[in-house]
């Protein structure tokens, strides 16, 4: 038999009361899903293409002045091509077919993943050329030096640390493959020295000129080194 049309308006009111809250309350949380997944999205994309968008720039804090090689302030020496990292249990010529760095200290070529934090290194804290490259690639300056007597590494690490510049750009350490009693001082594509003794025009001129200025990597103002990468010393 048929429902009565009574039956009939109270299965439609129980229906009215009961299909409307489901069918907004899935609606409610299907919208804010998209959403949810839209924004993860957009932040992803723009994680990818920030870099291409906005290109990767350190400068501008303490940088030196010059905008290339400075005659007169070191010597220029042709670059490698080659800038690859390769794992810090290697050296750079067992990568190399048996070849080494073209300088004595280098400034340019393959290198180590990590880089060093900017500070001074004593004789026990020594730095290998494949990590300290990785600093140059980066615009910083290593001061290299052979000296053997407490005396003068303190006096060169005062005037080292007398420079406003180092604590941005700068990395000195103990490197005997220059003469005993000499400084060197390198950055990407610039060397200066070996010099005798403790030059502080010289080391305070080179830091004037190229901190964060000639980085392969960072073109438009290099990258400070308060703060190295894998800072894992040879």
């Amino acid at each position: 038999m048929p429902p009565s049309r009574h039956r009939r308006r109270r299965a439609d009111r129980r229906s009215s009361r009961r299909t409307p809250p489901v069918a907004v309350s899935g609606g409610f949380r299907s919208r804010w899903l998209l959403i949810s997944f839209a924004v993860i999205a957009v932040l992803f994309i723009g994680a990818l293409l920030a870099p291409v968008i906005l290109p990767l720039n350190f400068g501008g804090i303490g940088q030196g002045s010059a905008d290339g090689y400075v005659d007169g302030v070191g010597t220029q020496v042709q670059t490698s091509e080659d800038r690859a990292h390769f794992a810090d249990n290697y050296t750079i010529e067992q990568v190399n077919n048996g070849e080494g760095y073209s300088t004595t200290p280098p400034t340019s070529g393959r290198h180590w993943n990590g880089w060093a934090a900017c500070g001074f290194y004593g004789p026990d804290q020594t730095l290998a050329d494949e990590r300290i490259i990785h600093n140059m690639e980066h615009g910083n300056i290593v001061l290299s030096y052979n000296f053997t007597e407490p005396d003068q590494i303190q006096d060169l690490e005062d005037v080292f640390d007398s420079i406003g510049k180092t604590n941005l750009w700068g990395v000195a350490r103990f490197y005997d493959q220059i003469p005993e009693g000499t400084v060197a001082l390198t950055t990407w594509g610039v060397i200066d020295g070996p010099m005798d003794g403790i030059q502080k025009g010289r080391i305070e001129a080179f830091f004037d000129a190229y901190s964060g200025t000639l980085s392969p990597e960072f073109p438009n103002g290099g990258a400070p080194c308060t703060q190295g990468g894998v800072m894992n010393p040879a």
